[in-house]
């Protein structure tokens, strides 16, 4: 099974599910949103949400492939681009951080441990960009039509809740914490093979 992330772009923003395809839950503002709904123009304003981030700020978004099938994705930006946000009894996100809007993996990819490779490239693409931190707006309702990601799913990846509120907290995680573990990994297992060479290559040495 291979996996493969890409930044979105507006060459593949079509393979996101259909539904947050057309969803602008966090790209326009509520009243705006319910106009854009009842004229049918979610798309349109999707794909120009899309591109107005990419030309004033860069990437805002991720797409994991397994086997070549979309299999997830997640979205981020600046929160002065997220009109949404600010309805947020929780707002403001904090100054130094970038907004996670949305996380998804689909069903049928689900329990792989794709959101947490989701997260993982977001932290990256983030971090080459002097970006500190990640902030989200945690659901413990569930009730905002599957549009805000569980909180429950933003503690097991590292999010840590910086203002408490019984239905959106919201959740910040350091993106070097977020970053560190895989790396501390990765060394580890470069040790262990560089180890495992030098032990089977003493006899042949030895022998000489």
């Amino acid at each position: 099974m291979s996996r493969r992330v890409v930044g979105v772009t507006l060459d593949n923003l079509d393979h996101l599910p259909p539904k947050c395809r057309r969803c602008v839950y966090w790209e326009l503002a509520p009243h705006i949103r319910e106009q854009a709904e009842e004229f049918g123009e979610t798309e349109l304003e999707k794909e120009a949400w899309v591109s107005s981030v990419l030309l004033e700020w860069g990437s805002c978004g991720r797409l994991i492939y397994v086997d070549g099938v979309p299999a997830g994705y997640a979205i981020y930006a600046p929160p002065a681009a997220v009109p949404r946000a600010a309805s947020f009894p929780t707002a403001p996100v904090s100054a130094d951080a970038v907004l996670l809007t949305a996380l998804k993996v689909t069903p049928e990819f689900e329990d792989g441990g794709l959101g947490r490779v989701l997260v993982q490239n977001v932290a990256k693409d983030l971090t080459r960009r002097g970006v500190k931190a990640v902030e989200a707006f945690g659901d413990l309702t569930g009730e905002a039509e599957g549009c805000v990601i569980p909180a429950g799913f933003l503690q097991q990846v590292g999010f840590k809740t910086v203002r408490q509120h019984p239905k959106w907290p919201r959740m910040r995680l350091e993106l070097r914490t977020a970053i560190s573990w895989k790396e501390d990994v990765e060394a580890a297992l470069e040790r262990l093979l560089t180890s495992v060479t030098i032990k089977t290559a003493e006899p042949a040495v030895g022998g000489a």
